[in-house]
């Protein structure tokens, strides 16, 4: 059974090869930047599996991208128009499932907007971590909407409840757990830094 819709699935294909084909880097070359053996990045770009956020953190910091960025490329209408504002209807949007975790997110802005704003669903028990790399060049708040969220920011824990905000620093590695029973709700805003 899939828990992803497949065009997702194929727009993250898609993004993941021109990243890497932007830099012309080899399937060796990227997987030796991000740490992801070149038998599950070849997968990936063919479409035939669905990476984890775990996996998805690698490579966007092999790419030094945000992974609300690689998935925003991804997410975005392809059909949108330069600049293009206006309603944006929730079911019209994409929601991306981690395999791994059940972890939900949903782009919630769209690609010609100046910040990257997406919804967050962790389930109960859920815990993904990122590499240090993937926060960098991105300056981003992490809003939680309900539920409780603990997070790592390096070595610090911070335990955040339903209307508290995190504003990220410099690069650490980060870890969003859930160890309640029931799933946490949070949003991330980013921007793009110009310095990591």
């Amino acid at each position: 059974m899939s828990n992803i819709v497949d065009p997702l699935v194929e727009r993250i294909a898609a993004r993941v090869r021109t990243e890497r084909e932007r830099r012309r880097w080899t399937l060796a070359q990227l997987a030796d930047a991000s740490g992801v053996s070149q038998a599950m990045i070849s997968r990936i770009e063919r479409g035939e599996s669905n990476p984890t956020a775990v996996v998805l953190g690698k490579l966007s910091a092999a790419f030094q991208l945000s992974v609300a960025s690689l998935l925003a490329l991804a997410e975005g209408p392809q059909d949108d128009f330069e600049g293009a504002a206006g309603v944006r209807r929730g079911t019209d949007t994409a929601e991306w499932r981690d395999p791994a975790t059940g972890y939900r997110r949903r782009q919630i802005t769209g690609p010609h907007f100046p910040a990257e704003i997406a919804e967050i669903r962790l389930p109960a028990g859920a815990r993904v971590p990122y590499p240090a790399a993937a926060f960098a060049f991105v300056r981003q708040v992490v809003w939680v909407l309900d539920g409780r969220l603990t997070f790592h920011d390096g070595d610090a824990v911070h335990e955040l409840g339903a209307g508290d905000t995190i504003e990220l620093g410099e690069p650490a590695e980060r870890v969003f757990t859930n160890t309640t029973d029931t799933e946490c709700r949070y949003a991330v805003i980013l921007t793009r830094d110009t310095t990591p």
